[in-house]
């Protein structure tokens, strides 16, 4: 399995992974890339706290989902390709998802990054540290409760025709089915940070500065002595 937008069907798809233009692997220098892997279900707020992390912290955010969507609205002969298996029901393999979020490290000069919403499954999660050579720092977690997740999408989004109760169940089910197994993946290794994400926004972000922590001392080194 690979990467799903709106595909519905696992189909085996073989993919000339050379046409993914400027996918040099290599990261410029020896510089240590820290990567942080974000999960949580929809309506769990990860979005609103990876943008907090980014103004706080200075890590790059970087969403499959929106690599995909960009690189299809791009007219690449990429996105054309990802877009084709999107209309045929097949799963955007992991290796091009991958592709897509090294370029993305690389284009953005960081070393610190939040991916959201990938891996979304087993095969993700190994494929990402095959193809890339990296291990995550951890894993956030951001851990709320359906009915809460519920109230937020639906609250968010009247008239949304695809955020019904029987959707927002359904994309729930797939979540918990996918990524648990990767979680606990992680847990066995001691990598998860779990957050407690049906509380309020503001009192969420007050756990997610503990576990980043660490890094504002970086953060503030950088500005002191590089700009």
């Amino acid at each position: 399995m690979g990467t799903m937008l709106d595909a519905t069907v696992d189909v085996p798809v073989a993919v000339e992974t050379s046409k993914l233009q400027d996918a040099d692997e290599s990261f410029p220098g020896d510089k240590k890339i820290t990567v942080v892997f974000v999960l949580g279900g929809p309506g769990s707020g990860k979005g609103t706290q990876c943008a907090n992390i980014v103004q706080h912290f200075g890590f790059t955010h970087l969403s499959a989902g929106d690599l995909l969507r960009a690189e299809i609205k791009s007219g690449s002969e990429n996105g054309t390709m990802i877009q084709n298996m999107i209309k045929e029901g097949k799963i955007v393999p992991s290796e091009v998802t991958i592709k897509l979020l090294q370029r993305a490290m690389r284009e953005s000069g960081n070393d610190k990054f939040l991916i959201d919403g990938f891996p979304r499954n087993e095969e993700n999660r190994a494929a990402f540290e095959e193809v890339t050579k990296i291990e995550p720092e951890f894993v956030l977690f951001f851990d709320c409760p359906e009915e809460e997740m519920q109230r937020r999408i639906l609250g968010r989004n009247q008239g949304r025709e695809d955020d019904n109760i029987e959707t927002i169940r359904k994309r729930f089910k797939v979540f918990m089915e996918s990524s648990l197994p990767v979680i606990e993946y992680y847990n066995s290794k001691g990598k998860v940070r779990k957050i407690d994400a049906g509380k309020p926004i503001e009192e969420v972000f007050e756990d997610v500065k503990e576990i980043f922590s660490p890094y504002s001392a970086q953060v503030r080194y950088f500005y002191k002595h590089f700009l």
